[in-house]
């Protein structure tokens, strides 16, 4: 039997691939138990400084197994959520690179992801209240912040597939690629990143998502206590002295 998620490093560049694509790689225990593993694994790896997830076969994710589901199976796991990923995200950024599609389940988990690169044919959506279903995996919450209010209500209240280049345009989508090049161009995307300082780049990926819930009073001393280590790390005097020097500056992470 296949693996059901597959992960390959590169350099500093790590994909993440859901492996089950005769089942539109639905989630199911096993695949939230790997991706979860996978994630533990790559943060902790110095090396590692970008994760692009994609699924197998020309398709991210068609959401929960519901076969899976209607045995028993509970495809979470208790740290980091619906596949392995949604309540807890990574703490290095994460690509998602969207073939096909991604409904349901598969929509949320695109969402935990920091950017987007997806097909120009490929499908988004919530279809859960056409099931009588919730997306709770983070669609209700994360939605609403990415894109306008009334497009979100739209795809959450009619359950309908909405196409990538919508998304693209209500600024969802960071690039719309040609079919077949969504993950060749995530993984330039994700050479972009990993060329910065990787404390600097963790540090400002965990302000912006961690401030949605800052009040206004406190905002400015919460984001130092995360920032001021980043101003007295190793990098940050190499990044000032490879600016001076006029070269590329070598990170360490320290």
């Amino acid at each position: 039997m296949a693996e059901e998620v597959l992960v390959e490093v590169d350099g500093e560049i790590a994909v993440i691939t859901i492996n089950r694509p005769s089942a539109r790689n639905a989630v199911n225990r096993a695949v939230a138990t790997a991706v979860a593993a996978a994630i533990d694994d790559l943060d902790a790896r110095p090396q590692v400084r970008v994760l692009v997830l994609t699924g197998a076969g020309g398709t991210f994710c068609a959401g929960m197994d519901l076969k899976a589901f209607a045995a028993g199976e509970v495809p979470t796991t208790a740290e980091r959520g619906f596949a392995g990923l949604t309540h807890r995200p990574p703490a290095k950024p994460v690509i998602a690179a969207v073939e096909g599609f991604a409904l349901a389940g598969g929509f949320e988990i695109a969402l935990a992801c920091d950017l987007i690169v997806a097909s120009s044919e490929a499908m988004f959506g919530l279809p859960e209240v056409t099931r009588g279903l919730v997306a709770g995996a983070g669609g209700l919450l994360r939605l609403p912040r990415r894109v306008p209010y009334h497009v979100a209500m739209e795809i959450v209240l009619t359950g309908e597939r909405v196409g990538a280049p919508r998304l693209h345009q209500a600024g969802l989508i960071n690039r719309l690629v040609p079919p077949g090049e969504a993950l060749s161009e995530a993984r330039l995307l994700a050479g972009t990143l990993a060329a910065n300082a990787p404390l600097a780049v963790m540090a400002s990926k965990r302000i912006v998502v961690e401030s949605a819930d800052w009040d206004s009073g406190e905002a400015f001393t919460r984001q130092d206590e995360i920032a001021q280590p980043v101003f007295l790390s190793a990098d940050a005097m190499e990044g000032a002295v490879a600016f001076a020097q006029k070269r590329a500056p070598r990170w360490r992470g320290q």
